[in-house]
Order: structure tokens, then sequence, then C-alpha cells
């Protein structure tokens, strides 16, 4: 499981001091990013080398408790499923001070190639560095 920390700013909520809820999308790709980057891939890296895109296919999320002005907040990424052109995410938005859980998501996410925007397999490399994270 990867574990990316985000402070909630004030740019980050509405008028009532609550994250605005396309907020917690935004973090949970930054998360799916930071833990490609941990595995040592960069996403501009890979479309020069491969050729290849990795874009949001489906997603369900739950909203449970709101996050509010200052929290601390950890968003946990865990790898479900890899396929020969897709990977199934499980995220996970926590309070770290209170331990609640805030969102949580199941979020599919394809390999397509970069000049026509077709699904495509995973680069062997990478594939096998995300199923020994799994």
């Amino acid at each position: 499981m990867s574990k990316l920390s985000i402070r909630i700013y004030y740019e980050d909520t509405d008028a009532g001091g609550v994250v605005y809820y396309a907020n917690y999308l935004k973090y949970i790709e930054r998360a799916r990013s930071e833990m490609l980057r941990e595995l040592g891939f960069e996403q501009d890296q890979i479309e020069k080398d491969f050729g290849v895109l990795f874009v949001v296919r489906s997603m369900m999320a739950n909203y449970l408790n709101p996050a509010k002005f200052n929290d601390l907040i950890d968003v946990q990424t865990e790898i479900k499923t890899v396929g020969k052109a897709s990977l199934i995410f499980s995220q996970k938005i926590m309070n770290i001070r209170e331990n609640t859980v805030l969102f949580d998501a199941e979020v599919k996410v394809v390999s397509v190639l970069t000049q026509n925007f077709k699904p495509c397999g995973i680069p062997q490399v990478i594939s096998e560095k995300l199923n020994g994270r799994k």
C-alpha cells in the first residue's frame, strides 16, 4: 500500500469549510501518480518511452465523512488487479487525527496508445513492478 499525506487548505473547501466533492478525485489522482513515481515511473517518461498513457475508464466512489479545513488526510492506494491493459486501484482517504474513513473508491485505469487513445497492453516492465506491488 502507498500513502500520500495532504493538508486541507482553505482553497480546497467550500463556504462551510468542507472539502469540495471534486477535490477528492484530485487527491486520489495525485496518489496514483505518486505510487507510479515510487515504482520508478514518471508518467511523462512512460509516454515518451512507450507511447502509452493511463486514463481512468470507470470509478465507483463513496463519500462517507467530510474532510474540513486544516485536516491532515492520508490517501491510501492499493493495486487490486493488474490486467493485460488495465489496472484496478482501491483507494481510501483517511482523517489521520480521527482515524476515520472519509472517502473510498475503486478506480479502473486503462493503458492507451498516445497517438489514437486505443487500449493497449501495459508495458511489461511496468506490469511486472505493478504486480510486485499487489
